[in-house]
């Protein structure tokens, strides 16, 4: 049997024909990268290639690095193997990344969803031969509500909040998550404030014309009185420090796939929990994958072992692959939401 077309080394995913890596955690010559998330993109790799999309949140993330870009769809040969990057639908700029060498086809998805959020490249199935997908959420517990439904949830908390003379806080990672929660707002309720960590990386979405409502940055002068009903984004991080509690009153909140998990909405102990996610739900993790007509199905991290045998009861070839991938993590601010 010829060897793989990818690998699975210490250093992360590897094409020994292409010599280069895909999301590697460890410093390495070339690697590309599917998105900016930290768990995804790190720092210390020789080049990096990444979409056009993907380019300034690395480069504001990362510093002075050696980065080509590429457009969705634009094929790069490398020592002869052909890769591409599609619309992964995770956050703005986000991959998927197709490798093809002699007629064989591997897929690595990054992180994905397929609900189309209205600021993220909408999901791009891809046929291959080889999928490799992360299961963050791989378990039938996790079902995603309507993104339509949750903005009218959380438009309708912040309001009752400010009729009652009380601030909201909301903790969301300060790329991808936040700013689809901005998108989801009504600024008609009243002022939204930002996390410098938020406005940052909204300053440089918005630069790229990804639309967002008005926000005000949150500076050590701020007054809060002067902004009252305020809706505030911060990273989970900032929730129930002392940057948060000269917001009160205030009601907070947290938007995670994890809240669909009664245990976990006790132990983040927020006054609301909203169940919603970057990353695919059970019925998308297993639509996207039927969607690629892949045999062969590398799990990277989540509920990889379950995942696994689910994936095998269904006739497909699969194996788990350990990765440093964190999928979504509820206690950071840069987790990969």
């Amino acid at each position: 049997m010829a060897d793989p077309l990818l690998t699975f080394t210490d250093d992360g995913i590897f094409c020994p024909i292409g010599d280069f890596h895909i999301d590697p955690w460890r410093p390495v010559p070339r690697a590309l990268i599917t998105h900016g998330h930290a768990d995804h993109a790190r720092s210390g790799h020789g080049m990096y290639l990444a979409t056009q999309n993907a380019a300034p949140v690395m480069r504001h993330r990362l510093g002075d690095i050696t980065l080509e870009t590429v457009r969705y769809g634009e094929e790069r040969t490398l020592n002869g193997v052909t890769v591409s990057y599609h619309p992964a639908g995770h956050v703005p700029g986000s991959a998927q990344i197709r490798v093809a060498h002699k007629g064989e086809v591997w897929v690595v998805s990054g992180d994905y969803k397929i609900e189309d959020d209205g600021l993220s490249e909408p999901f791009e199935p891809i046929k291959c031969h080889a999928f490799i997908t992360e299961c963050t959420f791989g378990l039938p517990v996790f079902k995603w509500q309507p993104q339509r439904e949750i903005a009218a949830e959380l438009n309708a908390w912040w309001a009752e909040n400010a009729a009652q003379g009380r601030n909201t806080i909301l903790g969301a990672y300060a790329l991808g998550k936040a700013q689809r929660l901005l998108s989801l707002l009504n600024p008609d309720i009243g002022p939204i404030l930002t996390h410098g960590a938020v406005e940052n990386t909204n300053a440089i979405l918005r630069a790229q014309g990804v639309r967002l409502p008005d926000t005000v940055l949150v500076t050590p002068d701020l007054n809060p009185k002067d902004h009252p009903g305020a809706l505030i984004v911060a990273p989970p991080s900032a929730l129930g420090t002392q940057w948060a509690r000269r917001f009160r009153p205030l009601s907070d909140g947290f938007a995670s796939g994890w809240m669909a998990l009664r245990g976990v909405r006790r132990r983040r102990a927020a006054d609301r929990g909203f169940v919603m996610s970057d990353h695919a739900d059970w019925a998308g993790l297993n639509t996207a994958i039927a969607a690629t007509g892949a045999e062969r199905i590398f799990v990277t991290h989540g509920y990889t072992s379950i995942f696994r045998r689910w994936l095998e009861d269904q006739g497909y070839e699969a194996q788990i692959v350990e990765t440093a991938y964190e999928g979504e993590n509820l206690d950071t601010a840069e987790g990969a939401a």
